[in-house]
């Protein structure tokens, strides 16, 4: 346990960081389930909308420092390799 003031501070603060980094990393998570429900489903439209709320959420949290910023890439490599794929066939 922390016994100064200011590293007691820090640990409420890195607990409150935690949990919101984490809300938005499951929220990355489910985005990029909905890409992939579109790929699988075949439906471009939706997979289309999908895939630009996934960007732009994966962005944001890379800009934030949620997730690092080439991990960020990769995952949006990967979901736009998969929907351009889906639109070809």
């Amino acid at each position: 346990m922390a016994n100064l003031k200011s590293s007691k501070k820090d640990i409420r603060r890195s607990g409150r960081k935690r949990i919101a980094n984490q809300s938005v990393r499951t929220s990355l998570k489910t985005y990029i389930k909905k890409v992939r429900k579109g790929v699988e489903a075949g439906d471009t439209e939706v997979t289309a909308s999908a895939l630009q709320t996934a960007q732009s959420k994966i962005d944001r949290a890379a800009q934030k420092g949620v997730i690092h910023k080439n991990q960020a890439r990769r995952r949006l490599s990967r979901i736009a390799k998969k929907a351009a794929a889906a639109a070809k066939s």
